[in-house]
């Protein structure tokens, strides 16, 4: 095999992979908003449930005191391929990585009634692996002057600039880099956004809230059993469980991991199939959680609240939760860069983007604009 065949097979194995984490944290995202909104009944029992959500301390700094990192500074930082393989078998959680020297920029929000959060997990080998890539970055949009929910999936490998690096460099290194803080600025300096607030997650956390609320109803295809079984026997010897492979097609209560093996059935059809399984997986839970009763709702809240590391207080979470109550109704996706508006780069592989065109079109996603 040449090394052009083996560069483009590693690409394709690491889209693969980013592909399977993004439906995870595609799903948290829709369930957070969920239950947060739902949640907002019992004011006194919610505050203090959202204290048990993992409060990171970040430090912030005005754009007038940031001191800028000199050009180079960080070319020789070397990041290894991560191996998300330890970190399953460590229950899937690692602490964000928090850098004194890299604190998050202040920048004013562009509209009072359009807040940005940064929703991401992190390609890991282990618990002890925090200064690691990025990966599955999405932003959650809550927008009060369309009642709507967003969320804009950022590629990983998307080419950006990031401070202190002398070359484009991929956006998913900014936090190897400088942790959470350079994450955030690489992405308000490259995409023009005014993010000021984050939550990382465990991987394992949508297949541990299907579980909380006791399966969720999905109408499998014939053609989906096989697939979807192979990710179940995946999923197994990660986590060295015994979950029961799906043995018929047609409407069936799955379990978490099923469910998300399921979703992330990748070579049966086409992009557009895979990413209605995660929709109706999303659609799916967010019913399930509906449908139940508040004190159920309240109890799923407080169980699932340690699966979550933020920088948001528990009043910052409240708030977030009060403005997304009337906004579950509408939810939209966009995803940068959008096809047609990048070329790829083949060594390093990386999307190189049409800025002009791309930024123009994102910023009236989520502004309207």
């Amino acid at each position: 095999m040449s090394k052009e065949q083996s560069r483009n097979n590693q690409s394709k194995e690491n889209e693969r992979k980013s592909s399977k984490k993004t439906i995870v944290i595609k799903v948290i995202c829709y369930i957070l908003v969920a239950l947060l909104g739902l949640g907002i009944g019992s004011f006194s029992y919610l505050y203090k449930v959202l204290g048990g959500f993992i409060f990171v301390n970040t430090p912030f700094v005005s754009a007038d005191d940031y001191e800028t990192i000199d050009i180079g500074a960080l070319d020789d930082v070397e990041i290894s391929d991560g191996d998300t393989t330890s970190s399953w078998a460590d229950g899937g959680h690692t602490r964000v990585y928090v850098n004194e020297d890299f604190p998050i920029k202040k920048v004013a929000q562009k509209d009072k009634d359009v807040e940005n959060i940064l929703v991401f997990g992190v390609d890991s080998r282990g618990s002890d692996d925090y200064k690691c890539r990025a990966d599955a970055i999405m932003i959650v949009s809550l927008d009060k002057n369309t009642n709507c929910v967003k969320l804009i999936s950022l590629m990983r490998d998307t080419g950006v600039t990031i401070e202190g690096r002398s070359s484009t460099d991929k956006l998913t290194h900014s936090y190897a880099y400088g942790g959470v803080g350079l994450l955030i600025n690489t992405i308000n300096d490259n995409f023009g956004l005014d993010i000021q607030r984050f939550v990382m997650l465990d991987f394992n956390s949508s297949a541990n809230i299907i579980d909380l609320v006791g399966g969720v109803t999905i109408d499998v295809q014939a053609g989906e059993v096989k697939y979807a079984n192979h990710s179940i026997n995946e999923q197994n010897m990660l986590l060295n469980s015994n979950t029961e492979l799906l043995s018929h097609a047609g409407a069936q209560s799955l379990n978490g991991i099923q469910a998300i093996a399921w979703s992330r059935i990748r070579y049966l059809d086409s992009d557009f199939v895979r990413s209605s399984r995660q929709r109706v997986l999303a659609t799916a839970l967010m019913q399930k959680v509906a449908n139940m009763g508040r004190l159920d709702q309240m109890a799923l809240l407080e169980d699932s609240a340690g699966m979550f590391e933020t920088n948001m207080t528990s009043v910052d979470l409240m708030r977030v939760g009060l403005d997304a109550v009337d906004l579950l109704g509408t939810m939209k996706e966009y995803r940068v860069p959008v096809d047609g508006m990048y070329t790829v780069q083949s060594n390093p592989w990386m999307m190189l983007v049409d800025w002009e065109r791309q930024l123009d079109e994102l910023h009236a996603f989520i502004w309207e604009e």
